[in-house]
């Protein structure tokens, strides 16, 4: 068919030659007339070389929508070059790339790029291909290309947009390896210097490379101390435990531009490792800088719940939902953030004691998410009454639809068990719960620690060195465990190796850091043990750890300030009983 329309288009382009020419010769006595003649042959040859043009196109797509991708392909490419039109070229390219041939379209591509050597488009084309052939080195000399036909208005913009061009290849990293190559001119720019360490920082992180991000982001920030690409990375960085880039992560957060979001990003990461104090102060600013973000107010909330200022919580609540409320359709329900708060609300209330108050503000959750949690706290108020049989009885009648539902109803009738320190239908009962997730090591977790409540070392032991055994990384399990053997004061350098252990997997848990400090007092190393319990305590004030850092602190001759961290201990959880039972010891009254 090819053939046929090249011979049909061929005879056309002759017989308009032809004809041009004999006009030609009767008008030879004109110099405007031959010239005439010339235009005439031109555009004639121009008109057939359009038509063989189009009749390419017509029959590429053709060819291309009937199956035959391949032939449709090698169309297009001739009428590219036939026209020497971009857009073919580009739709020739395209054509490759939907029939999954990734060399034909490197071969329009490149095509392309000869035919239009200044073209940024065909670069980029040709620069995409060879990173989704994974050919990472043939990429150098397009990207260098590339950066230096980007506008310079727009280049910040294309260095951070590398980074998402290389995030699939198989070996990141000789791509960031490569990609610095390219970007040396830009490091050192103070215009480009900034973006340019960030995009590098993100390629390392991609790679594997804590400590090369690290750096990048240590030299972006020279450039720009406010810069977010290379905050964000060093958030990145902490929330995977990388604990040096703390530093960085102050740095910007020092900068009065400071992003809100990224702050409040990093509340959410001092809160997940427990870091309860740097999480309230950076809570203070964001609700001081930026008051109309509702979230900063209900973490705030929590976290002054969690520390026992209930009269904080409970004013940093009613501003959340003075906004929330704002944001609420009038006679909508409430949405599942203002459960949250009610939530909250009837936790403020249970701690003061206020039953029926807190009673009041679970009727007033009616989110279908939370209904389950609203009942079983109901549960808890009446367990706290001394109303345990009719609490369990609650939660037993509560609807289950899923599995899921069932285990969770079965969760909260454990709880309730243990705070009423029943630990032997607890310890019964949550082996049932086990059972029916058997791979579950959380669950196998907390049967683990009622027995050794229950006083059962060896059933405790057997239970946590089967999850190290399943979970290598389960810190937890190494924790309770080297725990359990220093409370009681053996193998403690097997409980000092354990509690290590649990320390490499979360290098920032202020309870494991809490254990080490406790063995190394068993040890006899109170000093080391001051600085550990110390450091513990500075990051969670809880309840346990000051029972500990007031006991190295009585043994050390320091009673008054033992007696001050007890007391805070108590502020913050009045009923825990091994700081109850430190203080008796002691000839303490609680």
């Amino acid at each position: 068919m090819a053939s046929i329309h090249r011979f049909l288009l061929s005879t056309i382009a002759a017989a308009l030659t032809a004809g041009s020419a004999m006009a030609g010769a009767a008008s030879t006595k004109s110099d405007s007339a031959a010239q005439s003649q010339r235009r005439a042959v031109q555009e004639a040859r121009q008109a057939a070389l359009d038509a063989e043009v189009f009749y390419e196109i017509l029959l590429g797509e053709m060819a291309a929508r009937t199956g035959d991708p391949a032939t449709g392909f090698a169309l297009m490419l001739e009428a590219a070059r036939n026209s020497n039109d971009e857009k073919l070229y580009q739709r020739a390219a395209d054509m490759a790339l939907q029939a999954r041939s990734g060399e034909s379209a490197l071969a329009a591509a490149r095509a392309w790029q000869q035919a239009w050597p200044q073209s940024r488009e065909a670069n980029r084309y040709v620069l995409q291909i060879l990173v989704a052939l994974n050919r990472i080195r043939d990429t150098v000399g397009p990207l260098t290309r590339e950066l230096a036909l980007t506008p310079s208005a727009s280049r910040v913009s294309a260095l951070l947009a590398l980074p998402p061009l290389y995030r699939r290849v198989s070996d990141k990293a000789l791509a960031a390896s490569l990609v610095e190559q390219v970007l040396a001119p830009y490091l050192t720019q103070p215009e480009t210097g900034a973006a340019a360490w960030a995009a590098l920082g993100r390629l390392r992180l991609q790679a594997e490379d804590p400590p090369g991000t690290l750096h990048a982001v240590q030299q972006a920030q020279r450039f720009a101390p406010a810069d977010e690409a290379a905050a964000l990375l060093a958030l990145e960085l902490l929330e995977r435990g990388e604990a040096t880039a703390a530093a960085s992560v102050e740095h910007y957060f020092s900068q009065p531009q400071a992003s809100a979001n990224l702050r409040l990003g990093y509340t959410r990461i001092l809160l997940a490792t427990q870091r309860y104090p740097e999480a309230q102060a950076q809570l203070q600013v964001l609700t001081s800088q930026t008051p109309e973000q509702s979230e900063a107010w209900f973490l705030l909330a929590a976290v002054y719940l969690q520390n026992g200022q209930l009269p904080e919580a409970e004013a940093a609540l009613h501003k959340f939902t003075t906004l929330t409320a704002t944001e609420e359709e009038p006679g909508s329900k409430p949405s599942k953030s203002l459960t949250q708060a009610y939530l909250l609300h009837a936790q403020i209330a249970e701690k003061r004691g206020q039953y029926s108050q807190a009673d009041a503000w679970l009727n007033r959750i009616d989110h279908p998410d939370d209904r389950l949690g609203a009942q079983t706290q109901r549960a808890a108020l009446l367990a706290r009454q001394g109303k345990l049989a009719q609490a369990r009885a609650l939660v037993r009648s509560l609807p289950a639809e899923t599995p899921q539902e069932e285990q969770l109803k079965l969760q909260a009738e454990v709880q309730l068990l243990r705070d009423a320190k029943q630990y032997a239908p607890a310890y019964e009962l949550q082996a049932r719960l086990a059972a029916l997730a058997p791979d579950n090591n959380e669950l196998l977790y907390d049967h683990a620690m009622l027995a050794d409540k229950l006083g059962r070392l060896d059933e405790m032991e057997r239970l946590l060195r089967q999850i190290i055994e399943r979970q290598p990384d389960f810190h937890h399990a190494y924790n309770a465990l080297g725990y359990s053997l220093a409370d009681r004061g053996l193998r403690l350098t097997e409980a000092k190796a354990l509690i290590e252990t649990a320390l490499k997997y979360a290098p920032n848990d202020p309870f494991i850091t809490d254990s080490l400090g406790w063995v190394q007092f068993r040890l006899g190393e109170h000093t080391l043990a001051l600085q550990l319990l110390e450091s513990a305590f500075a990051r969670r004030p809880d309840a346990e750890i000051a029972a500990h850092l007031g006991e190295v602190l009585w043994t050390l001759k320091q009673p008054e300030r033992a007696r001050a961290v007890w007391q805070q201990g108590l502020r913050q959880q009045p009923d825990n009983e091994t700081l109850h039972k430190t203080m008796r010891r002691f000839g303490i009254q609680p």
